[in-house]
């Protein structure tokens, strides 16, 4: 019987009790891939010949008797915005596509040190610019459940591969969204942390004040074993925070009683689909079973949210993208007529239309005359959301919400429409710009079968009640054994 769809700590259970190997494991998942990997499209390249290698090594070891570390044999798909050294970034796209890192990451370090299994890496929108995996150089990729549908984005090569049972666990960014509105999408757990939790070393930046890398997986348990092993304080990064990192598994188990769950009045709004808000009011019900405290609150900035992150982010982008030059590195133009040419046909055939996009609207918000307008307003519109939080989070322990307004869209339903696409993340942005820990878990279905995906929001660097939270709700609802119906029998 395959093992591609174990969740992850069932791996680890099974490998160090003998019944299971880590080849089998890796022979498995690439079996997987290979079987339907070519109507998906999650993966953007495979190391296969390395991670077949990773896992005899960690075979040896345990027929040494060694201990291993919790990650040891654990198939991980990683999204092509972090960096590993010797191989191919793309950032999913063409200005990056003969680029190979010269470093690893720190999470792919930590990663490496902990022997698991390094599958491939994982499509995305651009530079992380989109909410639908429809803006990579290279290819779309499709959602499991339907293979019509985005798998939502940036992070949906991640989200698909996981759904698909194509990685026990894949790394992705979130900038605004990026990880829990493709978790929603694809029915699997999407978990943001803290701001500065994980390190950022060997992320390509998007928006720095933004970014952070996040986990998608089958289950919460698996997240929370991951997130104990990546977290920490980095010398490499300047903003990872100098905070101890508890084993986020020890209080999954600690049930709901008593914890204070804030349900906001601004995220069930107009153009919330029907279907959506019936499943999520469904689950805050099952929180309040559970014995959590439910309430109403208002977080009554969060209107500006999409405007002030589609400021703050495409400045900080066209800022962080000037590097891409066809001097130093990636893909250069052999149109050019001189070196300002080059720069400009460099830049114009390299970078899709969102990114061309971002980086205009990012310029204009910093231009003399117009900062003060946009960019300066923008970062005190921030300021007031975060300050929302902050008063939220005197009353209560969580906020719960929707992940994203509605189940996936078509492919294709929305690229003629960029406004229509970013309100796609309305409410997972105003959790970004505070820096909150967050987490989509799945919490029903759409009438045509598509995952619905519950959002709970925690304080900084508390992602312990998140998780446990998370955790409660998963196994009353009951939802983390379903598997697309393309993988039945797989």
């Amino acid at each position: 019987m395959s093992t591609c769809f174990l969740p992850a700590h069932e791996i680890a259970r099974r490998l160090r009790q003998g019944e299971l190997t880590a080849v089998q494991t890796a022979e498995d998942l690439f079996e997987q891939i290979r079987r339907f990997d070519p109507q998906i499209k999650a993966y953007l390249s495979l190391n296969e010949e390395q991670a077949l290698r990773t896992a005899q090594e960690v075979d040896a070891a345990l027929q040494r008797g060694e201990e291993l570390p919790p990650l040891a044999g654990m198939p991980v798909g990683v999204k092509d915005v972090i960096c590993s050294k010797g191989e191919q970034v793309t950032c999913g796209s063409k200005i990056l596509e003969n680029f190979i890192s010269p470093y690893d990451a720190t999470v792919i370090r930590k990663l490496r040190e902990q022997k698991a299994l390094l599958i491939g890496k994982l499509n995305m929108d651009e530079f992380a610019m989109g909410s639908s995996t429809e803006n990579s150089a290279y290819m779309k990729t499709r959602n499991p459940w339907d293979l019509e549908r985005a798998p939502g984005g940036s992070s949906g090569g991640s989200a698909a591969a996981a759904a698909a049972g194509m990685a026990a666990v894949a790394l992705g960014s979130d900038t605004g969204g990026s990880v829990r509105q493709p978790a929603a999408f694809c029915g699997t757990v999407g978990f943001k942390p803290t701001y500065g939790r994980i390190s950022r070393f060997g992320l390509v930046a998007f928006a720095s004040s933004l970014d952070q890398i996040g986990l998608l997986t089958r289950n919460v348990r698996d997240a929370a074993l991951v997130l104990s092993s990546v977290c920490g304080n980095d010398p490499l990064d300047s903003t990872s925070a100098d905070i101890p990192v508890p084993d986020f598994t020890d209080s999954l188990q600690s049930g709901l009683e008593g914890m204070r769950v804030g349900v906001p009045r601004e995220y069930f709004i107009d153009g919330l689909d029907p279907e959506v808000e019936a499943a999520v009011q469904a689950a805050i019900q099952t929180l309040k079973n559970l014995g959590a405290q439910t309430d109403e609150l208002s977080l009554p900035h969060t209107e500006y949210g999409v405007a002030t992150y589609y400021i703050i982010a495409p400045a900080e982008a066209s800022s962080n993208l000037a590097r891409y030059d066809g001097i130093r590195y990636g893909y250069r133009s052999s149109n050019g007529g001189g070196l300002l040419d080059t720069y400009r046909k460099t830049r114009g055939e390299g970078f899709g239309d969102e990114v061309k996009r971002r980086i205009m609207i990012g310029a204009y918000a910093l231009s003399a005359g117009y900062y003060d307008a946009y960019y300066l307003k923008a970062m005190k519109a921030r300021t007031l959301v975060k300050q929302d939080f902050d008063r939220a989070f005197e009353n209560f322990d969580l906020i719960v919400s929707p992940t994203a307004p509605t189940p996936a869209f078509k492919l294709g339903e929305m690229t003629d429409d960029p406004l229509q696409m970013y309100l796609s993340d309305v409410f997972t942005i105003p959790a970004s710009l505070a820096g909150l820990p967050g987490v989509s878990i799945p919490c029903g279905f759409s009438g045509g079968g598509l995952p619905i995906g519950l959002q709970l929001l925690g304080k900084p660097f508390d992602e312990e009640s998140v998780l446990r939270a998370a955790y409660a709700f998963e196994q009353s609802a009951g939802l983390h054994d379903l598997r697309p119906p393309l993988m039945e029998g797989s």
